[in-house]
């Protein structure tokens, strides 16, 4: 038996999913009665990130972004993993709105993680390792305690616990 038990704290999502999902979202809006002959798509840049969406206005770009989001929990991705950016207006009296998904631990979350880890008065170590966070413990039980406040009171991105040993 090991003397002390460990899992990470990330914060990612399935790339095959994600890719499934912003498919789905492209077929329905190239097939929808009420987006025909419309401006209305979504791009996808996987090495960055970032989705493009583009509308005809307002309105029907919340309808696009909706449409997607329904298609990421259909298949399990995290719907607030989205980040959303500011809506620009585009050529042809269009708008184009630049949606970034989230992946990795930013600097100062893993620190407010670690000092909500040691606030909690148990014995668990916590140590920032590139954009993920370790904790460590002797109970498995400190280990699933810290588990659950963080899916309580962490970061409001997705966060997964993996590596448990």
């Amino acid at each position: 038996m090991a003397d002390n038990h460990s899992f990470d704290v990330v914060s990612e999502i399935n790339q095959v999913e994600m890719h499934n999902a912003v498919t789905q979202a492209q077929h329905e809006c190239a097939v929808r009665y009420d987006f025909k002959g419309t401006k209305a798509a979504i791009e996808y840049n996987k090495k960055d990130e970032v989705l493009t969406i583009t509308a005809d206005h307002k309105g029907q770009l919340e309808t696009v972004i909706q449409v997607l989001k329904e298609k990421m929990a259909k298949r399990g991705v995290a719907v607030n993993a989205l980040v959303r950016g500011d809506v620009e207006e585009a050529s042809h009296d269009s708008v184009r709105e630049k949606v970034t998904i989230h992946s990795g631990i930013d600097t100062d979350d893993a620190r407010k993680i670690v000092k909500d880890v040691k606030q909690m008065k148990i014995k668990v170590q916590a140590q920032i390792m590139d954009d993920k966070v370790r904790i460590t413990a002797k109970k498995i039980d400190d280990l699933q305690a810290v588990i659950a406040h963080l899916k309580e009171n962490g970061p409001r991105y997705p966060l997964q616990f993996v590596n448990f040993t």
